[in-house]
């Protein structure tokens, strides 16, 4: 019995002990010191040596070529030669014939010009006109305020005259000085019969110059 108490007591003692010393971290301690600590080893490469480059050697000096010049030789001076000349032979005479005269040539006699196509005749041009009996256009009234103001003048206006003899566009070319007759001329012209005009003998549409006379008796 004593026995067993013993192993009891010091079983618990035992493990009383293990966990006194995880708190106080004497455990941690002898896992510590029992690992072995890791041995770090690097290798340091040794400096690689410097190589200096050879110095080229100066070059040689080059020696200036010496060309010597040779004095030219005397040319030999020419031996004249005589030659004996030859007496001259005589030319036969030849009788010579004196060539004929060229026959002249007959003067050239003028051409006459040729004769020249006359130009045409431009086509005839016939104006338009308002003074034929059949047409029977009245005249232009005369404004009663104008003769109460005693105006009067001379209006020119420049109408078109179609094919038709119908009096197509008007304007006053020159004015009477006065508003009231110019309008009552350009009034009038336009409601004109008119004989057309003709170029050739064929009606074309021209412009024509229509004065008007406005005078008080």
């Amino acid at each position: 019995m004593k026995r067993n108490v013993v192993i009891a007591a010091s079983v618990v003692l035992f493990h009383i002990a293990a966990l006194w010393a995880l708190q106080n971290g004497l455990l941690r301690r002898a896992v510590e010191i029992i690992v072995p600590a890791q041995i770090l080893s690097e290798f340091i490469a040794p400096p690689a040596p410097q190589v200096t480059p050879p110095t080229p050697a100066p070059p040689a000096p080059v020696k200036p070529q010496v060309v010597q010049k040779t004095a030219p030789k005397p040319l030999p001076t020419p031996v004249p030669v005589v030659t004996p000349t030859p007496a001259p032979m005589p030319q036969p005479v030849q009788a010579t014939e004196q060539p004929p005269a060229p026959a002249r040539a007959a003067p050239a006699q003028p051409t006459a010009p040729a004769p020249v196509a006359a130009a045409p005749a431009p086509p005839r041009v016939e104006l338009p006109t308002s003074a034929a009996d059949y047409l029977q256009n009245p005249k232009p009234p005369y404004p009663a305020l104008s003769k109460r103001m005693g105006e009067q003048g001379k209006v020119v206006l420049r109408v078109l005259i179609g094919v038709d003899g119908t009096a197509q566009r008007a304007e006053i070319s020159q004015s009477s000085g006065y508003d009231r007759l110019d309008q009552a001329a350009l009034t009038t012209v336009l409601r004109w019969r008119y004989v057309p005009g003709k170029r050739g003998g064929v009606p074309e549409a021209m412009w024509f110059n229509v004065p008007i006379n406005f005078v008080l008796e």
